[in-house]
C-alpha cells in the first residue's frame, strides 16, 4: 500500500489547521480559531456548502486548495486578506469557485441555505431526480444568537426541508469571552422545538461526525449536528479562549501549535502524501458527476433545454415580446389603479410564461398582491408550487430569497411593506454585494397608505435603499411604468431590485403605447413644456408624478411653461453618461423635486438650490388625501413654489 494511503484523518485535519494559522499569521489579521476547531465544484447537482460562520473563511479556502480547486493556489492562500486576492477576509461570492455565498454578517448564510434547500426541493419536484442533493451549513454560536437564525430555523422546520444539514461549531466562546456571558440556550432543544432532527456529538470525533451525517441524510426533516469543539485546537495558550478567535497568533504561539499538532513542516508546506490524500478525496465526485451528465442527456430534448435555460438564468425567448404585448394592452386601460394592483395584473400574465418566477410574502399576501393564479402555494408536503408564505419573517425571507437566487433555476421575489425593509436591510445589502437577481416587492410606499400612521409610513426608506450600490429601487407611477419596472427587474441578472408600490389608486400618466422601455434610463421626459421654452423642470417618482403633471397644468395657465420628468429609478438614471443625464435634466432655470419622502438623494438631480416638495419628518394617521394636504404635497404647493422662484 502506498505511503499516502496511510494518512490519518487527524493529519488531514491538521493540514487545514496549519494553512489557516499560517495564512492568518502572514496577514497579521484573520480568524484562525474556527478553522482550527472545526477542521475535522461547480455543477448543478452538487451538494452546497455554506460557511455561515464566514469569519472562518480560511477553512473554506484551505479545503478548496487541498481538494484541488485549480484557482485556489498556495500563492492565493499566502495573499489572504490582501487586495485583489481570491481569499478575502470573509467569503465573497464569485471570487472563487466553491464559495456559494457571501457570508460574514452572522446568520445570513444559514438563512441563505434555507433558500438553497427550498430551491433544490422545488427543482426536484419539477424536474425529478436530475436534481437530488444536500445543502450543508457550518454555523457558529454567534450565528445562532442572531435573530435571523430563528426566522430561518422556524421556516425550514415548517417546510420540512430534509436536504438541509447544519453543523453547529459549538465551542462556547464568543469575541467577548465565554458564551455564558450572554447566552444559555440549549440549541439542540431549540431546533427540536422547531421541527428539526437535532443531536449533539464530539466535534473532534470523525466517526461520530460521519454517523451523524448518514443519519441526517435519511431524515424526513432538516437536521442539526451540534459539534462540541475546542476553538483554536492545538494552540498552547489560546485554545478554548476568545484569544483564539481573531488575533494573529504570533511566532511563539505558532511554534507551540506546530509542536502540539506534531506538524514540523514549514509555513504553507503540505507534505506530498497528505496532499495526495486530500486530492484523492477531491476526485470522488467525478464519477457521480459523469453519471449525472449521462442522466441529463437521457432527458427528453425539450425538458433538457428548459432545465439548462433555467440554470443559465436566461429568460424565455418570447419574454420581450410577451412584455411588449402586455404593455400594449395596458395602454388601452386608463382607469386609476394602485401600483400594487398593477403589479399583480402584470404578474398574472408574465408568470404564466415564466415558470422560474417564485413569489411570496411575509404574511401580507392580501396587501402585497404577489400571489397569482400561476403561482400555487408551496407547503411542507408539496414543493411543486411557486408561492411561499414566509410568515412574519421579513429578514429571513429576504436572505432565503437570496439563497434561492444563488442556487439557480429560479427568479425569486419576496414582499412586505416598504417600512419593513428596515427588517430586511442586511440581506438586501448582501444581495447587491453579490450581484444576484433577487426581487423584493415593497408596497404601501409612502404616507399614501393613510390611517395606519407613521409607524407604517416610510419617509426615509427610499433614500436609505437608494444608498446601497448596485440595488435598483423602482418606484413606478402607473400601470405601464409598473410593467416596465418588472421587466427591468427580471432582466437584471447581476443586480437585485426593489419595486416600491402604492396602496392608493393612481391615474394613468402614460397615455400612449411606446415600444421602448422608457424606465430603462431611470428617468425620462414625460411631458414637455407646452407653449414655449421651459422655465421649470419638475421631477417626481411614483404617486407624485400625477401631482407634478397637475402642477404643470396650473403653471401653464399662468404662462409659466414647465416640463415633467418621471424618475422611476434614480440608480439607473445616475448610471447614464453625463450627456444623457444632462439632456434629461434639461436647462430650465428652476428645478423642483416632488416625492412623499425625505429630500436626501434628490440634490443629484435638482441641485443644492433646487426646490423640494416632500417630507421633513414622520407622517401621521389620517386618510391619505388629508395627509397630502396637511404635509403640503399638492399640485398647488408645487406650482406656488415654482412661481415664487421664477419671480424672485
Amino acid at each position: 500500500m502506498p505511503a499516502h494511503e496511510d494518512i490519518t484523518h487527524d493529519e488531514m485535519a491538521n493540514a487545514i489547521r496549519a494553512l489557516a494559522m499560517d495564512a492568518v499569521e502572514k496577514a497579521k489579521s484573520g480568524h484562525p480559531g474556527l478553522p482550527m476547531g472545526a477542521a475535522a465544484t461547480d455543477w448543478p447537482d452538487r451538494d452546497r456548502f455554506v460557511l455561515s460562520a464566514g469569519h472562518g473563511s480560511m477553512l473554506l479556502y484551505a479545503l478548496l486548495y487541498l481538494t484541488g480547486e485549480p484557482s485556489m493556489t498556495i500563492a492565493e492562500l499566502q495573499r489572504f486578506r490582501q487586495l485583489g486576492s481570491r481569499t478575502p477576509g470573509h467569503p465573497e461570492y464569485r471570487h472563487a469557485p466553491g464559495v456559494e455565498a457571501t457570508t460574514g454578517p452572522l446568520g445570513q448564510g444559514l438563512a441563505n441555505a434555507v433558500g438553497m434547500a427550498l430551491a433544490e426541493r422545488m427543482l426536484n419536484a419539477e424536474f425529478g431526480p436530475i436534481v437530488d442533493h444536500h445543502t450543508y451549513v457550518l454555523v457558529s454560536d454567534g450565528d445562532l444568537m442572531e435573530g435571523i437564525s430563528q426566522e430561518a430555523v422556524a421556516i425550514a422546520g415548517h417546510l420540512r426541508l430534509n436536504r438541509l444539514i447544519v453543523f453547529h461549531d459549538e465551542n462556547h466562546v464568543s469575541i467577548d469571552g465565554p458564551l455564558s456571558l450572554a447566552d444559555s440556550v440549549d440549541q439542540v432543544k431549540r431546533f427540536q422545538a422547531c421541527n428539526w432532527d437535532a443531536v449533539r456529538i464530539d466535534g473532534h470525533d470523525q466517526k461520530a461526525i460521519l454517523r451523524a451525517i448518514r443519519k441526517a441524510q435519511k431524515s424526513d426533516r432538516p437536521s442539526l449536528i451540534a459539534c462540541r469543539t475546542t476553538i483554536g485546537f492545538g494552540m498552547p495558550t489560546r485554545a478554548g479562549t476568545s484569544k483564539a478567535h481573531s488575533d494573529a497568533p504570533g511566532a511563539e504561539e505558532i511554534a507551540g501549535t506546530r509542536r502540539n499538532l506534531n506538524w514540523p513542516y514549514e509555513p504553507f508546506v503540505i507534505p506530498g502524501p497528505i496532499l495526495a490524500a486530500w486530492r484523492r478525496a477531491g476526485k470522488r465526485g467525478r464519477a457521480r458527476r459523469k453519471a449525472w451528465n449521462a442522466a441529463l442527456q437521457q432527458l427528453p430534448a425539450a425538458e433538457r433545454e428548459e432545465f439548462e435555460r433555467r440554470l443559465r438564468g436566461d429568460l424565455p425567448a418570447n419574454f420581450g415580446e410577451a412584455a411588449l404585448n402586455l404593455k400594449r394592452k395596458l395602454a388601452e386601460d386608463k382607469a386609476p389603479i394602485a401600483t400594487r394592483k398593477a403589479s399583480q395584473a402584470a404578474l398574472e400574465i408574465l408568470a404564466k410564461d415564466l415558470p422560474e418566477l417564485v413569489t411570496g410574502s411575509a404574511d401580507l399576501t392580501p396587501s402585497n398582491n404577489t400571489k397569482v393564479a400561476a403561482t400555487p402555494e408551496i407547503g411542507p408536503s408539496s414543493y411543486s408550487g411557486r408561492y411561499v408564505h414566509w410568515g412574519d419573517r421579513e429578514h429571513g425571507m429576504a436572505a432565503a430569497v437570496n439563497g434561492i437566487a444563488l442556487h439557480g433555476g429560479f427568479i425569486p421575489s419576496g414582499a412586505t411593506f416598504l417600512t419593513f425593509s428596515d427588517y430586511c436591510r442586511p440581506a438586501l445589502r448582501l444581495s447587491a454585494l453579490m450581484g444576484i437577481r433577487a426581487i423584493e416587492v415593497f408596497t404601501h410606499d409612502s404616507i399614501g397608505l393613510g390611517e395606519d400612521g407613521p409607524t407604517h409610513q416610510p419617509v426615509e426608506h427610499l433614500a436609505a435603499l437608494r444608498a446601497i450600490p448596485n440595488l435598483f429601487v423602482f418606484r413606478p407611477a402607473d400601470r405601464t411604468e409598473t410593467l416596465e419596472c418588472w421587466q427591468l427587474a427580471l432582466e437584471a441578472k447581476t443586480s437585485p431590485s426593489i419595486l416600491a408600490l402604492t396602496r392608493q389608486n393612481l391615474p394613468s400618466v402614460r397615455r400612449d403605447f411606446t415600444p421602448e422601455n422608457l424606465c430603462a434610463a431611470g428617468a425620462y421626459e414625460l411631458a414637455p413644456a407646452d407653449g414655449g421654452p421651459a422655465k421649470v423642470s419638475i421631477f417626481a417618482s411614483g404617486s407624485e408624478v400625477s401631482i407634478a403633471l397637475e402642477a404643470r397644468r396650473i403653471l401653464a395657465a399662468r404662462q409659466i411653461f414647465a416640463r415633467v420628468v418621471s424618475v422611476p429609478c434614480m440608480t439607473l438614471f445616475l448610471a447614464q453618461d453625463r450627456d444623457r443625464r444632462q439632456k434629461i435634466i434639461g436647462d430650465a432655470p428652476v428645478r423642483v423635486g416632488v416625492e412623499a419622502a425625505v429630500r436626501q438623494g434628490w440634490d443629484a438631480i435638482i441641485g443644492e438650490d433646487g426646490i423640494f416638495i416632500g417630507m421633513t419628518g414622520f407622517g401621521a394617521s389620517a386618510p391619505y388625501l388629508d395627509l397630502y394636504n396637511y404635509f403640503n404635497i399638492t399640485p398647488e404647493a408645487v406650482a406656488e413654489a415654482a412661481m415664487r422662484r421664477c419671480n424672485s
